[in-house]
């Protein structure tokens, strides 16, 4: 797979063969994706979980997606591209990002075997755990992870 040794700028996902631009990159993307990513990186708890944020995940022989933030268990994996599900992904939703699009990028994760995805999106303050059952909202405000 050339897209393998490719770089973007920003990166993108790869898809059955074709390259695809990610959104993101806005304000309140940015102010979104940088205190969950802080949260894990402070938290100290067992297992030890580490943010990674642009991470290349392989869901499947042919596609290869960017969560805005991937959390895994310590130790990392010794590998450039991350081959197993990690704990957790999030996904910032951008204003150009469409519900259909952004089903596609978490039915790979869900196929992929993800036990934890998280959608959030800044413009309507609402936050999402996705399953393979569906979106449920998180109503108090938490997150949570199985």
């Amino acid at each position: 797979m050339m897209y393998l040794g490719m770089s973007f700028h920003p990166d993108c996902d790869f898809l059955d063969g074709a390259v695809l631009e990610r959104n993101g990159g806005e304000h309140r993307h940015a102010l979104a994706q940088s205190p969950v990513t802080a949260w894990f990186a402070n938290c100290n708890g067992i297992p030890r979980l580490e943010p990674l944020t642009g991470m290349r995940v392989r869901v499947g022989a042919a596609r290869v997606r960017i969560s805005d933030i991937v959390v895994v268990e310590s130790p990392l994996p010794n590998e450039e591209i991350f081959t197993a599900p990690p704990y957790l992904c999030v996904e910032v939703m951008s204003p150009d990002d469409t519900m259909a699009d952004m089903q596609d990028r978490l039915d790979d994760y869900v196929v992929f075997g993800v036990p934890n995805i998280w959608v959030i999106d800044p413009w309507k303050h609402r936050g999402w755990q996705v399953t393979a059952g569906g979106w449920a909202t998180a109503t108090d405000g938490m997150m949570r992870t199985c």
